[in-house]
Parts: C-alpha cells; sequence; structure tokens
C-alpha cells in the first residue's frame, strides 16, 4: 500500500497532470457546418442586406424618443437588475474557487480538566489547555482545484450571456411596445377619419329623409354603420393604453408613470435603410443564448475534471504550533510542539463512488452538447422564420395599401354618384364599409411590419453588447 501511494504521488508530480478532458469547443456540432455557418435561406429579399448588424439595432429606426427609451429600460429594468446580480453572484463563485488554492490557515483552542491514569491526583484533575494554528497549501497535483476554477469561469460566463439576453430581450420589448402606441394612435385616427365620412353621410340621408327624398330605412342603415365603426375605438384605445402600462414598467417605472410624450406618437417607427442581417455564422457568434450554452458545456467538461481527481491523493504542504499542557505552565517552552511537512488524504477505497460521479458528469457534458446543438437549431429556425414573415408581410402591406388607396376612390365616386342621383344608398353604403375595412387592414399591417421587423432583430441577438 504504501508502495502504491508513493507511486502514485511521484506519478503526479512528475506529470503535473490535470484530470478529465480539456475543452476544445463543440467539436462536430452543427454550429460547424456550411448550412449553419452560410447564408439564410430566407434572408434573399430586397428588403435585406448581406450587411452586418449594428450593435444597437433600434438606432436603424433614427427615433430619439425610442433611443432614449430603450437607454432608460437598459439602465432601470427590474428583470436586468436581477440579472446583474446573478453575474455578481458568479464572479464570486470564481474567487471562491480561486481561493481553494491559497494558503488556508486555521486556529483551535480548548480548555478543560485531565487526570492522568493511575494517578494519585485528586478527582476532578489538573486544570489543562491546548491552543494551536495550523498553515496548509494544497499541491493540487491532480488538478481538481484548477477544474473547479476553470468550471466557476465558464458557470460566470453563462450567467454573463444570460444577462445578455435579457438586455436583448428588453430592448426589443421596449421598441415593440413603442411601435404598439404609435400603431394605435395611427389606427385611431384612421377609424375617426372614416367615422367622419360616415357621419357625413349619415347627416345627409337624415336631411333626406326629412325633405321626403329618403326612407328611415337609410338612416337607419347609415346609423348602424356609423355605430359600427365607433365600436372599434375603445378596443384600440384599450390596447394603447396596455401597451403605454408595459413600457413604463419595462422603464422600472410604476405602470402609470409611462412616459406620457409616447401618447402622442402618431407614426410607427420606420427604418431609414435595408434591413442588415448578415449570415448563419455571424448569428452564431452573436446569439447570447447560443453563447450560454456553449459555455454551459464547457463547464459540464470541466466538471468531469473536478470528480475525475477525486481517484487521487489529495496533497497539501502543511505546518502546524500549539502549546498544551497544565494551565499552571503556561508560558514554559517545553509546552511548545511544531510539525511540518505533507498532508495526504485520499477516498480509497470508495473508488466506486467516485467513478459514479465522474459517470454523471459524462452524462451532464452530453446533455450539455445536445443542448447547445439544440439551442443552435431554434436560433435558426427562429431567425428563418422572422425573415421570412417580415419579406411576405411587406407584399401583404403593399397590396393592402393599393386596396385603401382603390377604396377609398370608390367611395368618392359613390359619393358623388348619388348626390348626383346615379346610385342607391346601399352602393354608397358598401363603398364606405369597404374603404373602411381596407383602411382598418392597412393600419395593422403597418403594426404588424414593425413587430416582424423587431422579431428579425430579436432572432438575430443584437443589442447585448
Amino acid at each position: 500500500m504504501k508502495r502504491a501511494l508513493a507511486t502514485t504521488l511521484t506519478a503526479l508530480l512528475l506529470a503535473g497532470c490535470t484530470a478529465g478532458p480539456d475543452y476544445h469547443g463543440p467539436i462536430g456540432s452543427i454550429a460547424t457546418t456550411p448550412a449553419a455557418e452560410g447564408r439564410f435561406a430566407s434572408g434573399n429579399a430586397a428588403a435585406f442586406a448581406q450587411a452586418p448588424l449594428p450593435d444597437h439595432w433600434w438606432r436603424l429606426y433614427a427615433d430619439a424618443r425610442l433611443d432614449s427609451y430603450v437607454a432608460e429600460a437598459l439602465a432601470a429594468n427590474t428583470d436586468l437588475r436581477a440579472a446583474d446580480a446573478n453575474l455578481r453572484r458568479a464572479t464570486f463563485v470564481v474567487r471562491q474557487a480561486e481561493a481553494g488554492r491559497t494558503i488556508q490557515t486555521g486556529l483551535s483552542g480548548e480548555g478543560g480538566v485531565a487526570r492522568a491514569q493511575g494517578s494519585a491526583e485528586p478527582l476532578p484533575g489538573s486544570a489543562v489547555y491546548a491552543l494551536g494554528g495550523t498553515v496548509t497549501y494544497p499541491l493540487d497535483l491532480a488538478g481538481g482545484i484548477r477544474r473547479g476554477i476553470e468550471a466557476a469561469n465558464d458557470q460566470a460566463d453563462a450567467a454573463q450571456a444570460a444577462r445578455d439576453q435579457v438586455r436583448v430581450t428588453v430592448a426589443a420589448a421596449v421598441t415593440r411596445n413603442y411601435a404598439a402606441v404609435c400603431s394605435a394612435n395611427f389606427t385611431l385616427a384612421a377609424t375617426q377619419h372614416i367615422l367622419e365620412v360616415q357621419g357625413q353621410t349619415l347627416n345627409v340621408t337624415q336631411r333626406l329623409f326629412r325633405g321626403g327624398r329618403g326612407t328611415a330605412f337609410d338612416v337607419t342603415r347609415a346609423q348602424a354603420a356609423v355605430d359600427q365603426n365607433a365600436a372599434t375605438i375603445p378596443t384600440i384605445i384599450a390596447g394603447r393604453e396596455a401597451a403605454l402600462y408595459a413600457l413604463g414598467a419595462l422603464m422600472g417605472r410604476a405602470p402609470a408613470d409611462y412616459p406620457k410624450e409616447a401618447a402622442a406618437c402618431a407614426t410607427a417607427p420606420a427604418l431609414t435603410q435595408l434591413l442588415p442581417i448578415g449570415d448563419g455564422a455571424a448569428l452564431i457568434r452573436r446569439r447570447a443564448d447560443i453563447r450560454e450554452a456553449e459555455r454551459s458545456l464547457a463547464a459540464a467538461t470541466a466538471t468531469i475534471g473536478v470528480e475525475t481527481a477525486q481517484l487521487y491523493p489529495q496533497v497539501s504542504l502543511g505546518g502546524s504550533a500549539g502549546f498544551g499542557g497544565p494551565i499552571s505552565a503556561i508560558g514554559t517552552g517545553s509546552q511548545l510542539s511544531l510539525s511540518l511537512g505533507p498532508l495526504v488524504t485520499w477516498t480509497f477505497p470508495n473508488r466506486a463512488i467516485a467513478h459514479a460521479r465522474i459517470a454523471q458528469a459524462g452524462a451532464a457534458a452530453e446533455a450539455a452538447s445536445a443542448q447547445f446543438d439544440g439551442t443552435v437549431i431554434t436560433a435558426l429556425r427562429q431567425t428563418e422564420t422572422a425573415l421570412s414573415a417580415y419579406a411576405h408581410e411587406i407584399d401583404r402591406n403593399r397590396a393592402l395599401l393599393r386596396a385603401r388607396d382603390d377604396a377609398a376612390r370608390a367611395t368618392d365616386q359613390a359619393g358623388r354618384l348619388f348626390h348626383f342621383g346615379r346610385t342607391s344608398f346601399i352602393d354608397l353604403l358598401t363603398a364606405q364599409a369597404s374603404l373602411a375595412s381596407a383602411q382598418t387592414a392597412l393600419a395593422a399591417s403597418n403594426a404588424t411590419l414593425v413587430d416582424r421587423q423587431v422579431d428579425v432583430f430579436l432572432a438575430l441577438g443584437g443589442g447585448w453588447e
């Protein structure tokens, strides 16, 4: 047994090894394939530019008000504050792990009574004491401490990535809700314009009825059209207020303390250039959730080394000094004791436990590898989906714009024809209803367009740098 122990210690000293596998990145991952690193399949539309995504993508809207809201949210959002605290905790975990390879000290003291066996001294005996101190320095021959520090650093990097992901989400949510407020105001203005046109028609119909040239049925139908369109206004206002309250909460304020000037926004923010999207390789480097998954894989790999190191002796250099004996003899040199030398601890022969823990760590690393691949696949899917939805919404918005313009011309023509008695009242109401429907659909598409843009930016993972 002594020879085996000596042989093991000698081998460790000569090799200076670090137990467990070294991490070399997610080798063989889908992230390294040409399909993942190349251009996006849905990125060939005319709305996209094959250019890198800027760090602060919301500035592409050239809206100073939006910029200030995002800046305030990134400074005061409660989710971000929690993420910052988690990151600080992770950095202190690293310090704790690093402290494991520094000199450790300890002090002890005790007092009591003692009576030597066979002594004629009366009970309870003499008062005695013991005071001592120890100093140890771990040699970490198997590298368990080094692997522990490595794992702690990797977990801190993962916490940093998680915090960056929160920044991405907060910036997107602020932009989305601000755009929702502006779009709601635009929709409200369009609806009120349609109501004004329908109100004028109702007034004309009432005058004709009073003059004997119309019927009560015409008046009722005109009134029904006005009432039906007016019924949509409360829903629009409620949606605008919900977006305002969400905006205030995202900025770390009480919801009712939202920025009042935002309520007056009349037009949704619009991009001043083509939407830059980059490629898959840039996406994989940029997405914070991918970086978090990769750092978690690195930490899981290092943990294998932590557990593997338990197979080997834990060796420290240490020394101790102490005083002990009868209290009556305190201060005499004969009570001083000193020791210096290596301290060896080993869990042998309970190696089955160590091997089981190594296997557990290996399985956890395999799960982390699968999680990394899954995160990459999800990121690519989200991006392709967002790009496709945005490009098709642009086409839909253009068609709705043409439909709105056609409906506006038809309404104007029907109004003039009705005025000269060349068309029926039902034709005029039908034209106005078509205009109201087309205007509502266009306003909704304008809001959806900004929403789709934010989906693209969120999928691309920008905004945490």
